[in-house]
């Protein structure tokens, strides 16, 4: 059977994290027709994670990865950049989640422990890769309530936490906008883009073949092989691994079962010493809301790319994957309040970027990592949490691509199928209705 993608991917707005880097390798494009025994749709977490992990698994192998735009300038380089190991589940209202907890967190401490092998093997800056862990915040009583929920729940599973007041909280982020904040150790900070750049520089050394702007149009049998076509090449392969996300369904896959959502964030201009001065607090640190719905903060510095805050909330469902510029100017006007709100002394600054991040979601909060097709394997649907699942679904998509039966490969074997939506246009005007309340539920988090 063939597989033609229905639509490419669109992005809104600059990816920031990527622009802040300054100039960037360039990958050539696909052309003329070529053979390999693995070929990865995708370099994002997933599919770099997946290249990385095949290098391993099969010595020698000849490994293309095909990107549809440039390295780190997708949904990877659009991230708020945290790699969580602690359950966060972004259904819930206080993130605990529902299933085995503790086999979670031990998933996700092995992505971390595969980023930062990554990043030893590879050269990676430090400074990408920031394990400072993070900080839920709370500005109301029903933020410190789900907090303390949380850190129960935390407790039940033997994990530290540690309960910050509103002067540790003024003199972590230089604001007096928290009332608490919930500190938990295990988190990586990443530079995404810097990070991405990273893994696919150490590919390319390793000898993998990466491939930019050449998103893939159709997959077309040929015997027992696939031929991967581009706009201006084409590689046969017996084994294609779709590390694409929520563009999986563009290949006609779950169809009717992902949620398609775009997430909005903004980037200061570089602060001057002057800024700095105003805004106190400490050089770097990660804060998320309590409420799932609230608004991530971050705060970076130099070695990141700038001494800059970024501020990211705001979420559209649109099952057509294309980002609207209204959706994005509404979500600037928005997130221009909301850093006022934090930081008066810099109230009124003009943010430097604004952009739109695609992820997917599942009702059922499953991924789709198993064989899809024979010799097609998906590693996608990452539920929001792309840097630590993203990371897990492309080892475990590389693992089921050599045949490996594995604890990781068994884990999502054994996952439920994606639940089926709610019949559109209802789901769609259901679910944005929905993310409004929810919005101003938590509007001061």
């Amino acid at each position: 059977m063939n597989h033609r993608a229905r639509r490419q991917p669109v992005q809104l707005g600059p990816a920031a994290w990527n622009a802040i880097l300054g100039p960037a390798p360039v990958y050539p494009a696909l052309e003329g027709a070529s053979t390999a025994d693995f070929v990865v749709v995708g370099a994002g977490f997933a599919g770099l994670s997946a290249a990385r992990h095949l290098t391993r698994l099969a010595p020698g192998a000849r490994i293309a990865v095909l990107e549809a735009g440039r390295i780190a300038e997708g949904a990877a380089g659009r991230n708020s950049g945290f790699m969580i190991d602690l359950p966060h589940d972004l259904q819930s209202d206080d993130y605990a989640g529902s299933g085995d907890d503790r086999a979670q967190i031990a998933l996700n401490r092995r992505a971390i422990a595969f980023a930062r092998a990554a990043v030893e093997e590879y050269d990676i800056p430090r400074a990408w890769f920031d394990p400072s862990g993070k900080v839920n915040g709370a500005a109301g009583a029903a933020a410190e309530a789900h907090n303390d929920s949380y850190a129960r729940h935390l407790a039940q599973l033997g994990e530290p936490s540690e309960r910050l007041d509103a002067q540790a909280m003024h003199a972590l982020t230089g604001s007096r906008h928290y009332r608490s904040g919930l500190f938990t150790p295990g988190t990586v900070t990443l530079q995404p883009a810097g990070y991405v750049r990273g893994l696919a520089a150490g590919l390319a050394r390793d000898g993998v073949a990466l491939y930019a702007q050449s998103g893939v149009h159709a997959l077309r049998r040929q015997g027992a092989d696939w031929r991967v076509e581009t706009a201006r090449g084409a590689i046969t392969t017996p084994r294609v691994i779709l590390t694409v996300n929520g563009h999986l369904e563009s290949f006609g896959f779950a169809r009717g079962r992902l949620m398609q959502l775009f997430l909005y964030a903004v980037m200061t201009p570089e602060l001057d010493a002057d800024a700095l001065a105003r805004l106190g607090g400490q050089p770097r640190w990660g804060i998320t809301p309590s409420d799932p719905m609230g608004t991530t903060v971050r705060r970076i510095d130099s070695a990141q790319g700038g001494n800059r805050i970024v501020v990211r909330t705001c979420a559209t469902l649109r099952p057509g994957m294309r980002p609207r510029p209204s959706d994005l100017a509404r979500a600037q006007r928005v997130m221009q309040a909301k850093f006022d709100q934090r930081f008066p002394a810099l109230a009124g600054m003009e943010m430097a970027q604004a952009w739109a991040g695609h992820l997917c979601l599942t009702r059922n909060g499953v991924s789709v990592t198993r064989e899809i097709d024979h010799g097609v394997v998906s590693g996608c649907v990452q539920n929001g949490l792309g840097t630590a699942r993203g990371t897990l679904t492309g080892i475990a998509a590389a693992e089921i691509a050599c045949g490996e039966d594995t604890a990781l490969t068994r884990h999502f074997g054994t996952e439920a199928a994606p639940r089926r939506l709610p019949p559109r246009p209802l789901c769609d005007i259901g679910a944005n209705l929905l993310l409004r309340f929810r919005e101003w539920r938590a509007r001061d988090e």
